[in-house]
């Protein structure tokens, strides 16, 4: 089980825009993937950074006044922008570290690498599709039902592109995704190989194990949550779960074992 390097420290934002290096901003208490993968990026290269807390759902002004966003992950090196893009932080990561490469050098292998990244991070794609899934579930029920979180929900929909028609057809395109992910799992297996493109880790494997969560979260011993969250991020839908291979959560953890960070820090 690979240990969390001891260069990591967790401050405050205030105190964290006037720090030299990497600072890494991630949503707390919650194993959202998009932050779980982008700092396992640093995590498997060994590159040490300094956690900013940003929380879920806020306006998160004072976060919005050292970056100019709001959201999470953002990794900001040095007095550069901040990254805030799937894309532009898996790049961010290779120019700090070349070793352990996490984008294929063969051009064929990096156009397939990327482009399943962007099923699985882009605007679209399986993590996109799951929280519109989460958001119709919350934003369906009555106004009085979530009470004050369905401000929440409202800012987040809006943030995102919900709509009716769009939760209602998003579980269609999750499961495309996910076949297409068994696919291409199916297909290294029958090669010989343990990763999603050739035969080394990529930054792809690393998102897949992250989203992962979307589909079956880790157990609480491995990444503590509030069972409500772990409920909805659990997929029980029949149809999904049939287009997902067994390979895929197999995958996750053999990733997860051997490259990323156990149990997760939240």
């Amino acid at each position: 089980m690979t240990e969390v390097p001891q260069s990591r420290q967790t401050v405050e934002i205030g105190k964290a825009r006037d720090l030299p290096g990497l600072r890494l901003v991630i949503t707390a208490g919650v194993p959202g993937p998009w932050g779980e993968a982008a700092k396992n990026l640093f995590f498997a290269k060994g590159i040490p950074f300094i956690r900013v807390d940003q929380t879920g759902g806020q306006t998160n002004d004072e976060l919005v006044a050292w970056t100019g966003h709001s959201n999470a992950p953002q990794a900001v090196y040095q007095d550069e922008r901040a990254r805030t893009g799937w894309s532009e932080i898996i790049f961010l990561a290779e120019r700090l570290a070349a070793n352990p490469p996490l984008i294929p050098d063969d051009p064929d292998d990096r156009v397939r690498m990327f482009g399943l990244l962007h099923e699985i991070a882009g605007e679209n794609g399986f993590g996109w599709t799951r929280r519109l899934m989460l958001l119709h579930g919350g934003l369906s029920l009555p106004k009085e039902t979530l009470g004050p979180a369905r401000e929440i929900f409202e800012r987040l929909g809006r943030s995102y592109g919900y709509s009716t028609q769009a939760g209602e057809t998003a579980p269609r395109r999750a499961e495309e995704i996910l076949r297409l992910l068994s696919a291409q799992l199916e297909g290294q297996k029958a090669e010989g190989s343990a990763f999603f493109i050739g035969d080394r880790l990529s930054a792809l494997d690393i998102y897949w194990a992250a989203f992962a969560a979307l589909l079956d979260p880790l157990p609480d011993a491995l990444c503590p949550m509030n069972e409500m969250m772990r409920q909805n991020y659990k997929v029980t839908e029949p149809a999904l779960l049939d287009a997902a291979s067994p390979l895929l959560l197999e995958h996750r953890q053999r990733i997860y074992q051997t490259h990323m960070e156990l149990p997760i820090q939240l």
